[in-house]
């Protein structure tokens, strides 16, 4: 083990070419596998993750003219995240030719991007005429096993790498005719406070 950790405490020795041969390789094998183990060590715990924490529920409510699906997403972290990009998937089950097959349409966003994540973001589908939710009422998605997929891509500052965070949502967890409640407050020295106990607060929306 002295050979092998190369910590050469002297006690012991190699008195021949056949025990210096040896000694030398294990000295080798003992360096090689510190290295190794160093590498993948630091390649596990080195490596940046998004700590984004999402709305437990994406919600259907009242939008502007007309309706439209939202969710909302906060960063966990004090660093920056710059460049985010977020695709919202749609996918179904639907009987094709006899046989049940998945399908997967991307639903557009009112805004997809954003150069700095804010306090939080609450991201918007318009369910409008061109919507594959227009006129989809909760029976219809429950037969279809309808599921929300959030994809997330961002820019670390801190770690100058790009970083992703995905979550999906069931129509168990989708809440109908609702409206989001502000997650911050503002303190005595008039700084925003964000709670993200909050992020998932919502309300009934008022009925029109």
């Amino acid at each position: 083990m002295q050979t092998f950790t190369t910590v050469g405490y002297g006690h012991i020795s190699p008195a021949s070419l056949l025990t210096s041969s040896i000694a030398a390789a294990e000295a080798m094998c003992g360096i090689l596998s510190l290295a190794v183990a160093t590498g993948l060590i630091y390649g596990r715990f080195s490596r940046p993750t998004a700590h984004l924490v999402f709305s437990q529920n994406a919600i259907i409510g009242p939008f502007q003219a007309g309706q439209a699906l939202m969710f909302r997403v906060a960063n966990r972290r004090p660093n920056v995240l710059r460049e985010i990009q977020v695709k919202l998937i749609l996918m179904t089950v639907d009987p094709i030719d006899g046989v049940m097959k998945r399908r997967f349409l991307q639903l557009p966003l009112e805004r997809d991007s954003l150069d700095v994540l804010p306090l939080t973001w609450t991201l918007v589908h318009p369910i409008d005429e061109k919507s594959p939710l227009h006129n989809r009422i909760l029976e219809q998605l429950d037969a279809e096993q309808a599921e929300l997929l959030v994809l997330v891509k961002a820019f670390d500052d801190t770690f100058s790498q790009t970083v992703h965070a995905q979550i999906s949502y069931t129509t168990a967890e989708l809440v109908w005719n609702a409206r989001f409640t502000p997650a911050f407050s503002v303190n005595p020295q008039g700084e925003f406070v964000l709670d993200l106990a909050r992020l998932n607060d919502y309300e009934a929306a008022p009925q029109s």
